[in-house]
């Protein structure tokens, strides 16, 4: 049995993503290898946050237990936690739950997406704005497939110009969901909607975080 550094598991609705508003366990992952200027979770990417130890088994009965179908794996980075290869074989036998992985977009996903029943991959790409562009493994591109998402968080709107470039090039809206949401507090998403109608951006959704106006930005567990 693998062992894997839980620092939250809960409840809740997804906040953001394709699946907002849907009703979603939660498991967050110790540990992370970028440090973009707007992270939300930072508590979590360290080395010395608290956490339980579970095995994956442990990780598929608490998910169970609570009734609920749909998993978002998040963290800091899950892709990076040692072995994590068998947590997501463990949630693929299970076929009555949905399992939807949160990256960075750093880190290469072909070896999960090959699994039988993978995962669906909400694929960051990090903008200037993070600090940690040259970081993305555009490859991963490749292996996106209709289930799929990939997500640009926007500091200025200055950024939604990279963000069609790179939505054009490698034709991410052929094959998969394609998602922009402003840095909370940062620019107004009145203003990214007025981009998407100046440009015609019929292949790209708006969203935004849900769960920070819901309850306070800072709250955890949520």
């Amino acid at each position: 049995m693998a062992i894997f550094h839980v620092v939250e598991k809960f409840v809740s609705i997804n906040g953001e993503g394709r699946y907002a508003g849907e009703l979603a366990v939660f498991i967050r992952l110790r540990g992370c290898n970028l440090a973009c200027s707007y992270c939300d979770t930072r508590w979590a990417c360290l080395d010395t946050a608290e956490a339980c130890d579970m095995t994956e088994t442990e990780i598929v009965d608490y998910v169970i237990s609570t009734g609920v179908k749909r998993v978002t794996l998040t963290g800091g980075e899950p892709l990076l936690a040692e072995n994590v290869i068998e947590l997501l074989k463990a949630f693929s036998k299970k076929e009555e739950l949905k399992l939807e992985i949160e990256t960075n977009g750093s880190v290469n996903i072909k070896e999960f997406a090959a699994i039988d029943n993978p995962p669906a991959f909400t694929l960051d790409y990090k903008l200037k704005g993070s600090g940690m562009e040259e970081k993305m493994d555009l490859s991963n591109f490749e292996y996106l497939t209709f289930k799929d998402t990939v997500k640009f968080v926007c500091s200025d709107i200055s950024e939604l110009d990279k963000v069609c470039q790179v939505v054009d090039k490698y034709r991410i809206s052929d094959k998969c969901m394609c998602l922009i949401s402003p840095v909370f507090g940062k620019i107004q998403a009145s203003d990214m909607v007025e981009y998407m109608i100046s440009h015609n951006r019929n292949d790209i959704r708006l969203q935004l975080q849900l769960h920070k106006y819901i309850w306070d930005p800072n709250k955890r567990g949520v």
